[in-house]
């Protein structure tokens, strides 16, 4: 990565991998593209992971229609009230990180969002990220718009290349950091951003910043 990088363009994510924020991080300018489509492709968009007492869980938020349908801009998603999802997420937050040392700092935060009556998925993974770099006091401009300009000079666009489903091949390393249930089966790498938050709180800045330091 070059000094002259001054921004990364992602498409709305909800509660983001840890690999996302060291890079976002790294240029200190988020552009999230709403334009962004092929949803079946990027399960980040409406699936977060986390680690709990019965080892790794995906959440998923659920949606209206199929994301089949690749011509949808991610601006138009709708979320689905279907399976009392919002309780079944903040009880699995709950008993995933409520003994972790920061949860109950940022609970009441996070629990509005959780239990929120948000429409759009958009909206949701918003409020999600405004509680997290608020919380983490990451060093993190957040920018929204459509159909954003990649061809910017300065500009890494990260569309497509981060948090498919397959492993990316991005220079970012796994750094490990405390986690309450690695003595379980050791360290998981590239979990949601909320592990990280939940288990270092602010000081989980030092390791996204380790994460990209020899890129």
């Amino acid at each position: 990565m070059t000094n002259q990088l001054s921004a990364v363009v992602m498409g709305s994510m909800c509660a983001a991998s840890v690999r996302c924020y060291a890079v976002a991080v790294k240029t200190g300018t988020l552009l999230v593209d709403l334009d962004e489509r092929r949803l079946p492709l990027r399960h980040s968009h409406h699936r977060y992971r986390i680690d709990g007492p019965n080892g790794l869980q995906t959440l998923t938020v659920p949606l209206v229609g199929s994301t089949n349908n690749m011509m949808t801009p991610l601006r138009d998603v709708l979320i689905s009230e279907h399976g009392d999802w919002r309780r079944l997420h903040w009880g699995a937050l709950f008993s995933a990180y409520g003994r972790s040392p920061y949860f109950d700092y940022v609970a009441d935060d996070l629990s509005r969002v959780i239990h929120g009556s948000q429409r759009y998925l958009h909206e949701f993974n918003q409020q999600l990220h405004e509680v997290i770099v608020d919380f983490m006091d990451l060093p993190l401009e957040t920018h929204y718009a459509c159909g954003m300009g990649q061809e910017d000079e300065g500009v890494l666009d990260l569309r497509g290349r981060i948090a498919m489903k397959k492993a990316d091949s991005l220079p970012i390393a796994d750094v490990p950091y405390y986690q309450m249930w690695n003595g379980q089966s050791g360290f998981k790498a590239d979990l949601s951003i909320l592990d990280l938050m939940m288990n270092m709180g602010r000081e989980g800045i030092l390791t996204l910043m380790e994460m990209t330091q020899d890129w």
